[in-house]
């Protein structure tokens, strides 16, 4: 098995051609094609799928593309620092949740990012199964996930399951949100009912292990409305908010600057009583750095000021 061999690989995975893939590796088609189709047969797998619409990834190739760029990833590292004396590059990777305290979080931590040496910080948003996901195959090395506390027995099942630590760092109850220019927006208490006759803005990709996926939309969506919007960008969800009046959005506590930005209002709904938890997640035998520990330092502390907002 040859090195260079994964650089076709992760190469024609890039540009979903091999034409392509072999132009920009300055090498002929043919080549190209003998490696890749030597690599198959060395490993015993099918990594590309050519249809006439062009390649595609089969679920075996994924897995072994993820290997081969983070060892194509380690390569480099280690002749960056021993061949061209690179300084050693502060490294920092969290897969968290759509979530503005976390967010601000972020920021507050990266303030803090030294100019003195390289540096690559890595900040995805996503969903929990696929935050666990990147944890476990090593793409990241922190995760944070957010579950209803009745849902924790399922999750700290799959943490055992998949080798993972796991600590809380937040608990909190959801909050109502809507625009200050929402019809509801005057009245003191919301009840649950009063919603039914507006939109529902929602995250797309609830997830708890071993249930159905009808069963979790169930228990996270509003009961008594017909209307959503489901979105899996942050961002979206605060214009959503600020210029379609008739919508709403359950979510963790917000600041008063965002508040402010969006022209947005908290309100109070009886029998809002769900909490949830956001739990921080690594692997067993990972050693949290000097700047893992400052990062949840940061997440903690952000949590603790938003928490009773």
């Amino acid at each position: 098995m040859n090195l260079l061999h994964f650089k076709y690989a992760v190469e024609i995975a890039k540009t979903k051609s091999i034409s392509k893939a072999a132009e920009n590796l300055y090498m002929g088609q043919p080549n190209l094609s003998r490696a890749i189709k030597e690599l198959e047969e060395h490993l015993g797998i099918t990594i590309f799928r050519r249809t006439s619409r062009g390649i595609t990834v089969t679920a075996e190739g994924e897995e072994f593309l993820q290997y081969a760029s983070r060892i194509i990833a380690q390569v480099e590292q280690v002749e960056n620092i021993y061949i061209n004396g690179t300084r050693k590059k502060n490294q920092f990777s969290a897969s968290v949740p759509r979530t503005t305290y976390i967010s601000e979080a972020f920021t507050a931590f990266c303030k803090q990012m030294s100019t003195e040496n390289p540096a690559e910080y890595f900040y995805k948003e996503t969903n929990s199964m696929r935050t666990i996901r990147n944890i476990t195959h090593e793409e990241y090395n922190l995760g944070i996930i957010r579950y209803q506390i009745n849902f924790e027995k399922y999750f700290k099942s799959m943490f055992t399951e998949k080798k993972l630590v796991s600590e809380a760092v937040n608990d909190f109850s959801y909050v109502l949100v809507m625009s200050k220019h929402h019809p509801l927006a005057g009245k003191e208490t919301i009840e649950p009912q009063d919603l039914a006759d507006f939109i529902e803005i929602t995250h797309a990709d609830p997830y708890v292990p071993s249930m159905p996926l009808i069963d979790v939309k169930k228990s996270e969506l509003s009961e008594f409305v017909d209307k959503r919007i489901f979105v899996f960008e942050r961002g979206s969800q605060f214009e959503l908010l600020s210029n379609v009046h008739t919508t709403f959005m359950w979510m963790s506590p917000i600041s008063d600057e965002i508040k402010s930005k969006y022209d947005l209002v908290v309100k109070k709904c009886s029998g809002s009583n769900k909490v949830y938890r956001d739990v921080l997640i690594y692997r067993k035998g990972y050693k949290l750095t000097a700047l893992d520990n400052a990062f949840i330092k940061q997440v903690i502390e952000t949590g603790n000021k938003y928490r009773n907002i």
